[in-house]
């Protein structure tokens, strides 16, 4: 005889527990705002100088346009992120989500800038028809992001977390840490001494006097150093406060449609770095998710893009995107409010123009170590959020920004000595030990190469080996149309590379047609550092 039992009714929802009120502001979110703001304090610092040094934009128009726009999205965006941090807090009743940091895209500062505007200036000596470039050229990275939102989700679904994290980290340890770290040693006796502070707040459960936040103490006690050891100067500070001019955001929609009049030559690079933006953003979604704060893709994506068309639009040349480091502010405290409050914050300094002021008055070595901790967690993060056997798939999957970055580094200090590497001949950096052809061709387009290169090895590793063979055919077509290994999108632009990719994925297809090549790799708890 068999007996049933009547399913339990449903529970009222008046007599759930409420959910647990989410809090505007936290003691973490002290440091994480300090972290944070002074991470974008330092981009903003940076494309300024940029602006007026290099593509010689006058600084009143730099100051009173260019940076008043750039804050406009600065605080729609964070405003944004932090609505999207509550909102899903409140759906899954935690009050330790974390929001998605956002600020002006690093990578894109030195493109926008050294590949786009300036080659309009030398041709044209017109410092105001390389900027109209600039804004085509964001707009046209903003239109391509918001295209990339409706195709993005189904690629982060196909795509192993260890190529996306290992990409990422291959990010953040060279274009994140490695300057940092460079300015920091140059003046040690000021870096050092922040990074300490950093390090041992951040990474370990010990506190300061009176709970006094991280990042603040850090920057305190760097200034002061730097103040007392004559690193600072009086004068620059005096001159600094007397060039303070406000700056209200107007719209520049004549510059972008004239910009957008002469499109055709800024697709080569807008389209390659827009699928860049989107593939990044998709990595630091993921990153974000490894960390316990899963993010709707396609939103964030569509903001993106939108941020830098509004941008844009009042006359802002640099695409604000999602930063690299939410493990980071995660794990420093921050909740929703840190990013909110960076927003308005730099966007308020954006609008008064007291980005002079604070260069005169903040040693840079106090700043940069911030950026190091994040290069160092998110490294960190991409072999802990892995099956242990996937971390062959992670050094995969860094190579390529790696050999990206070594290349800039060769090209930089040519340029310095007043050559190129085309004049010095291949055979001369090859007799000085230089590979420098092949840094090219790996490091061209290396965020879509270290998502290629890391799927195929995961793959790989899994056993999986029809999907490396895909993912090789998936290869082959970016690198004949020139999206990866090439230095512009063009037909038959790397065909021996695609010849290469196609050759790879008949080896996996052979393998996968032996006897023992079926049974599926399984991971036990030794294997597995954290959930896949």
């Amino acid at each position: 005889m068999s007996t049933t039992t009547d399913p339990a009714p449903p529970a009222d929802p008046a007599l759930s527990p409420a959910p647990p009120p989410v809090p505007w502001w936290t003691r973490g979110d002290t440091n994480a705002f300090f972290g944070l703001g002074f991470n974008i304090l330092v981009n903003v610092l940076t494309l300024t100088g940029l602006m007026i040094a290099v593509v010689q934009i006058p600084a009143g128009d730099v100051l009173g346009t260019v940076l008043p726009a750039l804050g406009v999205a600065l605080i729609l965006g964070n405003l944004y992120y932090t609505f999207l941090a509550r909102r899903l807090a409140k759906r899954e009743r935690r009050t330790d989500v974390t929001a998605l940091p956002y600020g002006p895209s690093v990578p894109h500062m030195f493109i926008v800038v050294f590949v786009v505007m300036l080659p309009v200036y030398l041709t044209t000596n017109d410092a105001m028809q390389a900027w109209e470039a600039g804004l085509a050229w964001a707009f046209m990275i903003g239109v391509i992001v918001m295209i990339g939102a409706f195709v993005g989700p189904y690629v982060r679904k196909l795509t192993p977390r260890a190529a996306m994290l290992g990409t990422l980290a291959g990010i953040s340890i060279t274009f994140i840490a490695m300057r940092p770290a460079a300015q920091m040693w140059e003046v040690a006796w000021i870096g050092l001494p922040v990074l300490a502070i950093i390090l041992i707040g951040f990474f370990t459960d010990v506190r300061l006097p009176g709970n006094i936040p991280v990042g603040l103490a850090a920057l305190l006690v760097g200034t002061a150093i730097g103040w007392i050891g004559g690193y600072m100067s009086v004068p620059d500070l005096e001159q600094a406060v007397s060039d303070i001019a406000v700056g209200i955001p107007d719209q520049r929609f004549d510059m972008l449609f004239s910009g957008l009049g002469d499109l055709a030559p800024l697709l080569g690079t807008a389209i390659p770095l827009g699928v860049y933006n989107f593939t990044e953003a998709m990595s630091n979604v993921e990153s974000a998710a490894a960390a316990g704060d899963n993010y709707n893709l396609r939103s964030v994506l569509l903001a993106d893009g939108a941020g830098a068309c509004v941008g844009a639009a009042f006359g802002s040349p640099f695409p604000p995107a999602v930063y690299i480091g939410h493990p980071g502010w995660k794990d420093a405290g921050g909740r929703a409010g840190y990013s909110l409050a960076s927003g308005v914050v730099i966007g308020v300094l954006c609008f008064v123009g007291l980005f002079g002021v604070l260069e005169a008055l903040l040693p840079v070595p106090a700043i940069v170590p911030i950026l190091l901790y994040i290069g160092l967690l998110i490294g960190a993060q991409a072999f802990q959020a892995v099956p242990r056997i996937h971390a062959i798939a992670v050094v995969a999957a860094i190579l390529p920004n790696l050999a990206e970055w070594g290349r800039g580094m060769i090209d930089n200090a040519l340029s310095a000595a007043g050559t190129t590497a085309a004049e010095v001949g291949a055979e001369a950096l090859g007799n000085a030990g230089l590979v420098y052809d092949g840094l090219k061709t790996l490091g061209e387009g290396a965020v879509l190469v270290g998502l290629v290169l890391g799927t195929i090895v995961t793959f790989i590793l899994d056993k999986k080996f029809h999907f490396a063979a895909i993912a090789c055919a998936v290869g082959a077509v970016l690198s004949f149309i020139g999206l990866i290994h090439a230095p512009e999108v063009s037909w038959a632009a790397a065909p021996e590379v695609a010849l290469g990719y196609l050759f790879f994925g008949l080896v996996c297809i052979a393998y996968w047609f032996l006897p023992n090549a079926r049974t599926p790799r399984t991971f036990d708890e030794a294997d597995v550092v954290a959930g896949h």
